[in-house]
């Protein structure tokens, strides 16, 4: 314990214990108080990134409180500490959703009674802005350390990869080519161009000088490529030298072979989870796989996969081979573009450091950053073999011309590192008939050069045998032009060149070949050109028949002074395509903000131009408007914020033209000005120019346009934000004293003035309290708002009772507004104090009370003064007082439930009327919504019954309101609470109750809306059957209301085909008879059919009955201590629906025996549950009894349409009879009757009904059983002679064996002895009825022998005597004891005559009829 020193203020109840600590350790103390009960429930929630962002910042303010506490610091250490402390605070209680704190510049908290309204209105404003900058912050920074975890990358949007090559091992034995580039695995496509290293045979650089110095950066990846799932640098290791290794020196060398690939995957060091430029990695070599022929020799099998299919197989690979062969290098993440990584990491990234582009644009294009790429793949080919034996070893030679096909020097570049070269020379594939390269060079020409220039691809044939290799020419070439028609550049994607042969002379010549189209896309676009055309051309002609070759290319333009976008092209050109500017400017908007932000000002200026130029046509103004707005929000993108200066500038520049304010229509003006940036450019311009237009020396001043211009940009910057107006109303109101409140009223001077103020006041007043003025964390601000209105409205009341509650001056209306204002201030949800937490809601109770006590009890003396005019306000007003009530304040619920009984008394005393059924609706959307509560319920029935009780008329009706809305209540406040639970059948449960307590009242409407609820829980469970009988409730509804309305028919996926049948039923009677639809009709008939057939032939497997029960205080109310029947779902056992049962109840106790609980467990405060399975008792329909009914049929009635089910358990009553074990064993049967019947709305029902047999009972009924089963097997094979008789065997030799014949015995030393008489005289008939059961049973025994003697084989003659044999002593011995009964036969039946004369109780002795079948 430690003890603080502390101030102590008003002692006694409202004692307060102030501690003698700096303010800023006492609010660090409460700070960290209410921050832990947040903290504990992230925990709880499992929000594990909250929670340990709470916990960081918690850790700090603990620190800096030990800090502050310790006295140590110097006070300017102390000022920064406490800024540091605020700032983290405010941080904190803003993202925890906690009241913003206002403070004045030294960081203290602000009193608001001593800080006037309007400075706190603007401290709040100031202190929001501040915390929502520093948010914006924090987020811009936690998003770059997740995404890279450094915290240099938090105001970067471009990046560089630097990498280091240490070295390479492979024995080659040849020079080789590595070119490196950055590989999206995931898209299978290349991110960047290569880097190029040049490697020697000896196994070093080719250029000495780089040794030690082989170093990139891969420049202008965003921060949507450090995102990328995957990322690899990947390597293709080409061999320079002879086709095969093995060549010899007559063979041709410099030949570009594929010879391997290295891939490495640098997810972990692009995402910032690796940063060690020091670390060396190892990435292991991978040669192309050599399958060798065995027909020829060296033949390369598979050496033609795709580079990506390579790539990707060495990436799925989860091991390589690669026996120490491989690079080395080191790797590191920079930020910044080039220039910015130059300059920070300048030990790492110099001049001499190879620049490797990204292939596309970065996320932010500088305005000064000039490019012109044009990337050129060279993708695949198909060449036929011609004269050739084996497909032709084909290298492909690229170049770049212009139209008079000058070849342009050092154009073409394979890979960062090395100057351009001329030509360039692909890899060849040995004997391939479909080379496959996907190589891609860089082409890089002057911009003004494009236009007038083309690439020139030559195919040519290369031997292995050099002497050979020097005689092949080219055997074919293709070409593209950089530039469209149109002006246009060639389009980024695949393009298939068009492959011509013939003369080689002619190949080279460009002027006979760029008159020829270049594509295959052209070819079919154009005719071809006429034989006659091409004379000249005779061999250089492409046709289909004249070549199958085919070679495949894909371009991807990336510049700044280039476009591709034939629209944008359009408008810079506009003045030579003067006819299609109102085009060009709609598709403007269309093009992609990367190629307008490339040509910004040649677009502003072809706007302006256009605008100046074409000032007599106003649609071309409006369309230019429409475009510049574009533009402007298009730079507000932040992948173009640094465009912003060049767009200033220019607006400075070119809005000062004359018509810049006759451009800005009225109409428009509203789209530029919402933007702040250019708000701000425009507002100082278009000022100067409306005061020269105004000026008294202007010559022509337009005042129409200047008005118009003037009240569009006054309406524009018309303030929508209250904010400041209510503080300054709140600041006056905040001002005032009663006696400013009299004087003031009494300014009026009419008493319509004073009317038409209240009547403002209030409506203003509920306005501003609705749409909540202040931001909720503005606890302070909306705190003083709440108390000075409050102080307002209780002056207006005097003035409501002083002038217009007499009988003359009464006004509805006023009253009206009053009690509606009161109402929503007092439900308003900055008022709701059991809302908050407790830190708050005893800061909100200590500086402000409870303010919703104070105008609750105005509320009630308001409506007690209404006298005679209560009745104006019944039953509007019953909703808004339910508001009231249901605020769970306990002093104000018993100062306003009372008014419920006034109303019922003003209205009996007005109409004799008791009708509250708005009351029951309010009730129902109230709890619904999350109000009210147990003592609500409670406090309501006991405050009702109490004064109705008292009234002399209402004592009995009053009483059964209270119970009604008490019962309501219950079941409502069970529904919400069930309703978040995971338990759909106990949302079920609880949804019934609700719809039957509304279908009791004959609420429908509110009736109908529950049924929909029960239809969708059961839907979502896939509880079919349930769901068409709760729609079929609503089906029946409107069957009552109107005859003409059709039933719903159950869908036949149910299979409960038997209630459809029965549902057509009445569909076909109101198609035929009432609506005429003999086409609906029809096809219902044919469904009808179906459902027949289905009944005979489908196999329907039956559901197991349960019974349940929730034993236990422990359950909610609609489960305890009550069984309930459940349908279970087909091939549903037990054990599976017992684990469902635990699963929704974890800490229930199953219980292991079947017998009713004691009082003991059902008063437990415990959960006990009881499962067993049950049989239901079959409640055939009259018309199937005593008939023949298939057992198709009988199947479906033996589990469904059933409402008694029984279960039956051994039970020892007293000591065990060792000579008759039957006289003390009971048979418990239960049978169990639910208040509905199955199927039906739910899955399961309660049990109303329980009953029990006893021992006799239970013999009667064996007896029974036993008869009906001899008699069953008797009339089958009455009707079917074809029926086995080994059933029939089966049965009779268990009942007359002499063995079970001691069965009759025992009934009679049980039941048939004077002892049994004397001490259960009741049981006189029962005993009789056994007796007559034991005689009936000879007959059928009788004639079932009498059938088995008809089938009699062979094999079953023994059994058949030895079974007449034991029945004769069986009769000899029944008939003498209980009487005689014979078969006699009928016309058309078969039935059982009473011969014998033994006393009997029953009145019909000598002429019983029994019927046996039918």
């Amino acid at each position: 314990i430690h003890l603080k020193e502390a101030i102590v203020k008003d002692r006694g109840q409202h004692e307060t214990v102030i501690p003698s600590e700096l303010p800023l350790g006492q609010e660090l103390t409460s700070t960290l108080r209410e921050w832990a009960v947040i903290w504990h429930k992230l925990y709880v929630d499992n929000k594990t990134t909250q929670f340990r962002h709470v916990q960081q910042m918690t850790y700090s303010l603990i620190e800096w409180r030990s800090q502050i506490l310790s006295g140590t610091l110097p006070k300017d250490e102390l000022a920064e500490l406490k800024k540091k402390v605020t700032a983290k605070i405010d941080y904190g209680n803003r993202i925890l959703g906690l009241d913003l704190v206002v403070r004045d510049d030294n960081g203290n908290i602000l009193d608001p009674d001593e800080t006037s309204t309007i400075s706190l209105f603007k401290s709040h404003e100031t202190a929001s802005k501040r915390i929502e900058e520093r948010i914006q912050e924090e987020k811009s920074l936690q998003q770059n350390l997740d995404l890279r975890g450094q915290p240099i990358f938090n105001t970067t949007h471009t990046y560089s990869l630097y990498v280091n090559f240490k070295n390479f091992v492979c024995n080659i034995g040849e020079d080789a080519e590595l070119l490196m580039s950055l590989y999206d695995p995931d898209l299978s496509k290349f991110i960047s161009e290569n880097y190029l290293v040049r490697w020697g045979s000896n196994g070093m650089p080719k250029e000495i000088e780089k040794l030690n110095n082989l170093q990139a950066v891969f420049t202008d990846l965003s921060s949507s490529d450090l995102i990328r799932p995957k990322i690899s640098l990947v390597c293709q290791i080409v061999r320079v030298g002879h086709m095969e290794l093995k060549d010899g020196k007559k063979h041709t060398c410099g030949l570009r072979r594929p010879f391997g690939v290295a891939v490495m995957d640098i997810t972990d060091i692009i995402h910032g989870k690796v940063d060690d430029e020091e670390k060396q990695h190892f990435i292991p070599f991978q040669q192309r796989q050599l399958i060798m022929s065995p027909l020829i020799t060296s033949h390369v099998i598979g050496e033609n996969e795709p580079l990506t299919s390579v790539f990707n197989k060495v990436i799925a690979a989860k091991e390589v081979n690669h026996k120490g062969q491989g690079l080395w290098v080191s790797l590191k993440l920079l930020p910044g573009d080039l220039a910015q990584v130059q300059k920070d990491f300048s030990h790492l990234v110099d001049r001499s450091t190879a620049v490797a582009r990204k292939m596309g644009f970065p996320e932010i294009i500088l305005p000064g950053d000039v490019r012109n790429d044009i990337y050129v793949t060279l993708i695949q080919g198909e060449f036929d073999k011609g004269k050739k034996k084996t497909p032709k070893n084909v290298e492909v030679t690229m170049s770049v011309h212009d139209e008079d096909g000058n070849l342009q020097e050092k154009a073409i570049h394979p890979g960062a590192g090395y100057e351009g070269v001329s030509e360039y020379k692909s890899v060849v594939y040995y004997q391939v008939k479909q080379p496959c390269w996907y190589e891609t060079v860089k082409v890089s020409i002057a911009i003004e050069e494009v236009s007038r220039c083309h690439l020139r691809f030559t195919f040519r044939h290369r031997s292995s045998q050099e002497s050979r290799d020097k005689s092949e020419r080219a055997f074919g070439m293709g070409f593209v032009k950089l530039m469209n028609a149109d002006g246009t550049t060639l389009q980024d994607g695949k393009h298939n060149l068009i492959v011509y042969k013939g003369d080689n002379k002619k190949m080279e010549d460009a002027k006979c070949y760029l008159t020829l189209p270049c594509t295959k896309t052209e070819i079919e676009e154009k005719e071809a050109p006429s034989g006659k055309n091409l004379h000249h051309l005779a061999n250089f002609t492409p046709t289909k028949d004249s070549t199958k070759d085919s070679f495949q290319i894909a371009t991807l333009i990336c510049s700044t002074k280039l476009t591709q976008n034939v629209d944008l092209l359009g408008l810079l050109n506009w003045r030579s395509n003067s006819q299609n500017i109102a085009h060009n400017l709609r598709k403007l908007m269309e093009v992609e903000g990367g190629e307008i932000v490339k040509f910004l000002q040649d677009t502003l200026d072809a706007l302006f131009n256009i605008m100046m130029e074409m000032s007599e046509n106003e649609t071309y103004d409006f369309l230019v408007f429409d475009a510049l707005v574009f533009i402007i929000s298009l730079i507000g993108d932040i992948k173009f914020q640094h465009f912003n200066p060049v767009l200033e500038t220019y607006i400075y520049k070119h809005f000062s033209a004359t018509l810049a304010y006759n451009f800005l229509r009225p109409t428009r003006c509203g789209a530029l000005f919402p933007l702040l940036e250019c708000r701000d450019a425009l507002l100082p311009l278009l000022i100067d120019q409306l005061s020269g237009q105004l000026d008294d020396n202007s010559n022509k001043p337009d005042h129409e346009a200047c008005s118009q211009l003037l009240s569009n940009v006054l309406e524009v910057l018309d303030r929508k934000d209250v904010g400041i107006f209510v503080a300054c109303m709140t600041a006056i109101l905040r001002q005032m004293d009663d006696s400013h409140y009299n004087h003031y009223i009494n300014t009026f001077k009419t008493r319509q003035d004073i009317i038409d103020f209240l009547m403002e006041t209030f409506i203003m007043f509920k306005d501003l309290i609705g749409k909540n003025v202040y931001a909720a964390d503005w606890m302070v601000m909306n705190m003083m708002q709440s108390r000075v209105f409050l102080r307002a409205v209780n002056q207006f009341t005097s003035v409501l009772n002083r002038f217009f509650l007499d009988e003359t001056n009464f006004e509805l209306q006023l009253w009206n507004n009053y009690f509606h204002l009161a109402v929503a201030f007092l439900t308003h949800e900055s008022l709701q104090l059991e809302t908050f937490s407790q830190a708050k809601r005893n800061k909100i109770i200590k500086k402000y009370g409870d303010m919703r006590k104070e105008i609750g009890f105005k509320i009630r003396d308001m409506w007690y003064n209404l006298g005679r005019h209560k009745i104006k306000f019944i039953p509007a007003m019953v909703g808004p007082i339910l508001e009231v009530t249901l605020v769970p304040e306990p002093e104000l619920r018993k100062a306003t439930i009372p008014i419920f009984f006034d109303m019922m008394q003003c209205e009996f005393n007005f109409s004799g009327n008791r009708n509250f059924h708005m009351l029951i609706t309010k009730l129902d959307q109230e709890v619904e919504g999350g109000r009210g509560d147990e003592q609500y319920k409670i406090l309501l029935e006991k405050l009702l019954l109490e004064h109705c009780r008292k009234h002399k008329y209402l004592s009995s009706s009053g009483e059964m309101f209270a119970l009604l809305v008490s019962s309501l209540l219950e079941n409502l406040l069970d529904y919400r609470t069930i309703m978040h639970d995971e338990s759909k059948e106990n949302r079920m449960s609880c949804t019934v109750n609700v719809l039957n307590f509304y279908k009791e009242k004959k609420r429908e409407d509110i009736y109908i809306r529950y049924l929909y609820k029960l239809r969708d829980l059961h839907t979502d469970c896939e509880n079919f059957t349930e769901a068409a009988y709760t729609l079929l409730l609503h089906a029946d509804l409107l069957f009552c209301l109107c005859s003409s309305s059709p039933t719903c028919l159950p869908s036949s996926s149910m299979e409960m085909w038997e209630k459809a049948i029965q549902l057509s039923k009445e569909l076909a009677d109101m198609y035929e008879n009432k609506i005429f639809d003999y086409e609906g009709l029809g096809n219902l008939l044919k469904k009808r059919a179906t459902f027949y057939e289905n009944i005979m032939k489908a196999m329907r497997p039956q559901p197991e009955y349960f019974a349940v029960g929730y034993y236990g205080q422990g359950f909610p109310s609609f489960l305890r201590n009550k069984i309930f029947i459940y349908r279970g779902k087909e091939y549903e056992r037990r054990e599976d629906f017992n684990l469902k049962l635990l699963t929704q109840f974890p800490s229930a106790e199953k219980m292991t025996s079947t017998a009713p609980p004691g009082e003991e467990i059902k008063s437990s405060p415990k959960q006990y549950v009881q499962c067993f399975i049950v049989k239901p008792v079959m409640n055939l329909p009259p018309n199937y009894k005593d008939k023949p009914v298939p057992e198709q049929i009988l199947n479906y009635y033996r589990a469904n349409e059933v409402q008694q089910f029984t279960h039956s358990r051994p039970v020892r009553k007293g000591e065990k009879d060792p000579e008759n074990e039957f006289s003390n064993m009971w048979i418990e049967r239960t049978t169990y009757t639910t208040a509905y019947s199955f199927p039906g709305i739910l899955k399961w029902f309660e049990v109303k009904q329980v009953t029990t047999v006893s021992p006799l009972e239970n013999a009667i009924e064996t007896m029974e059983l036993t008869n009906e089963k001899i008699s069953n097997i008797v009339q089958q094979h009455v009707w079917d002679r074809s029926l086995p008789v080994h059933p029939l065997s089966m049965l009779l030799n268990g009942i007359v064996d002499p063995a079970v014949m001691g069965g009759y015995t025992n009934y009679e030393k049980a039941f048939f002895t004077e002892k049994y008489l004397q001490e259960r005289p009741e049981d006189q008939d029962k005993i009789e009825l056994l007796k007559h059961l034991i005689a009936l049973q000879m007959p059928l025994l009788a004639e079932g022998i009498r059938i088995h003697g008809e089938k009699l084989t062979e094999q079953l003659k023994p059994l058949h005597d030895r079974l007449t044999a034991c029945f004769r002593e069986l009769k000899k011995k029944v008939e003498k004891q209980y009487g005689v009964i014979t078969l006699v036969s009928l016309p058309g039946s078969l039935v059982l005559c009473l011969k014998a004369a033994q006393l009997s109780p029953f009145p019909l002795v000598n002429g019983l009829v029994i019927s046996l079948y039918v």
